[in-house]
């Protein structure tokens, strides 16, 4: 167009030629124009490189395009042209889509990148931006993201807090709230977050693109780069759901765990399955699932229905059983063989796990009822299929409560323990409710050898001690579960192994008074 002479065919230094040189001359909003659409491919392409090299014509673009009228260029062409093609968006709306989903793309990269502080500040002056409501809310949460990096979590929930008012339908803000609040220990907030976000998802308008647009450029297109969506992924709804659940739970609202779960287990069930499958597998397994429903319902005194889930789980798996499972140190099970032999392992154990927390749940239903022989019979069948667990070369000590245990086999490690621990505690009251004094005090010990930590377990040993004449024993016993410090369980554990679940309760205070009573006060 301007008689200049072929140059090299590499689009970068193509366009910076193209633009300086049409710049004082009537064709240079125009090929600016078309500039336009070469940045948008480089968006949507993610160069975000190239498009960082670019800043500067970029932002010189913004200048000279943001106040100019496409329509006022087709309206002088119409005088001259009588079949004028339509226009396909206006070019000031492009520049302003380009310009902030820039910011956005921009800001994720620099926040992956560590690089909070800048990219804070660029998407703060983003967030003025004319633009759909969908993206300027995409400045804000980005904007929490950054400053929940830097540990300033007040303000990142003030940020998601500004994104869901700008647009209700960014979920993304209500789940990095969520994390927030979980990092701040707060889990009544956290709960209702986790409601909220659970109700949101269930709308039909989210499941939709919110960043839909009649444009032919729509902002979805050109926001897809890993970072990004990497910010604004989300967990299912059934994900939530189940999370919910388990909060309510370990967190003192255990009638409301107890809805949430069988919520969950009929949308499992249900006859509509359109796009459960797919969400299946960021859920526990099928009787892991029934496990903690059932520990939920007993906590709520349902022992029966709690009965009915635990049979479900017996009935699903008990033929299926191995004759033993197996748990091995990390360095030999790395040399166990393939993913798949590993994962086969891991099943037939997960399987023998099952059907024991099954049976302890049992157990725990019949104390419920007072049926005190039957408890005790299903606490031996819980204890006969623990045993059939091989530790192979593993020092079996006392996991630490709240330790992050990412491999399955630490966590096997800790459910196993964990079971042990509850099960001969659940026998050993069930066997002084039958005055069998000498085979509850075994139990006792042995639970207090695998679960030091176990209040329930600490305060029976010393009250069949006390049975038994030995009250200074009692006293000491007692005097230690009473120092024991407060310890809380990794999410990691099922809900049925926090021992949560009481059976006949101790009161300490007249315990002291029995101490003070014999003088036996140290």
């Amino acid at each position: 167009m301007t008689g200049c002479d072929p140059i090299a065919s590499d689009s970068p230094l193509l366009w910076r030629t193209a633009v300086k040189t049409v710049e004082n001359t009537a064709l240079h909003c125009f090929v600016l124009y078309v500039f336009t659409l070469q940045w948008a491919v480089w968006l949507a392409t993610c160069q975000m490189k190239t498009i960082q090299e670019f800043q500067e014509e970029i932002s010189s673009s913004f200048k000279a395009l943001s106040g100019r009228d496409g329509n006022s260029h087709r309206d002088e062409a119409k005088e001259k042209l009588i079949n004028t093609p339509r226009l396909v968006m206006d070019p000031r709306r492009l520049v302003e889509l380009l310009q902030i989903s820039t910011a956005i793309a921009q800001g994720a990269e620099k926040l992956n990148e560590g690089w909070c502080s800048e990219a804070l500040t660029d998407l703060q002056a983003a967030s003025s931006l004319p633009a759909p409501r969908a993206l300027v809310a995409y400045t804000h949460l980005l904007s929490g993201s950054c400053l929940a990096h830097m540990s300033r979590s007040q303000m990142a929930l003030q940020c998601y807090r500004k994104a869901l008012e700008t647009d209700s339908r960014c979920v993304s803000a209500l789940y990095q709230s969520i994390l927030v609040y979980r990092k701040l220990g707060n889990a009544q907030a956290e709960i209702q977050a986790l409601r909220i976000m659970h109700s949101t998802l269930l709308l039909p308008s989210t499941t939709e693109p919110a960043l839909a647009s009649p444009h032919f450029l729509s902002p979805s297109l050109l926001l897809c780069s890993q970072s990004l969506r990497n910010l604004l992924s989300v967990p299912s709804a059934l994900s939530v759901l189940h999370k919910l659940a388990l909060k309510c739970v370990l967190h003192g609202r255990a009638s409301e765990g107890v809805e949430h779960y069988l919520d969950l287990l009929a949308a499992l069930h249900s006859e509509d399955r359109n796009g459960v499958h797919a969400e299946l597998s960021t859920l526990p397994r099928l009787p892991q699932l029934y496990l903690e429903a059932g520990a939920a319902l007993l906590m709520t005194q349902r022992s029966a229905d709690c009965m009915v889930l635990c049979n479900e789980v017996i009935d699903m798996t008990l033929e299926l059983l191995p004759e033993k499972g197996v748990l091995v140190e990390p360095e030999e099970r790395s040399l166990a063989g393939t993913k798949d032999v590993k994962e086969e392992g891991d099943d037939k154990l997960a399987m023998l796990l099952w059907v024991a927390a099954a049976y302890f749940l049992q157990g725990q239903s019949h104390s419920h009822h007072k049926d005190w022989k039957q408890g005790v019979t299903d606490y031996t069948r819980c204890f006969n299929l623990l045993m059939k667990v091989n530790l192979k070369n593993i020092d079996l000590q006392p996991q630490i409560p709240g330790t992050e245990m990412d491999d399955n086999q630490a966590v096997y490690i800790c459910i196993l323990q964990r079971l042990k621990g509850l099960l001969l505690a659940g026998r050993g009251i069930s066997f002084t409710q039958m005055d069998r004094l000498r085979e509850a005090l075994r139990d006792l010990q042995l639970s207090l050898q695998v679960l030091p930590e176990h209040v329930g377990a600490g305060l029976w040993c010393g009250e069949v001690l006390w049975r038994l004449g030995r009250k200074r024993e009692a006293a000491a016993c007692w005097e230690k579960t009473w120092n024991l410090p407060t310890q809380s369980l990794t999410e990691s554990l099922p809900v049925y192994v926090h021992g949560l679940l009481s059976g006949p309760l101790l009161d300490s205070t007249e315990l002291r008074l029995r101490i003070h009573e014999h003088g036996l006060i140290q």
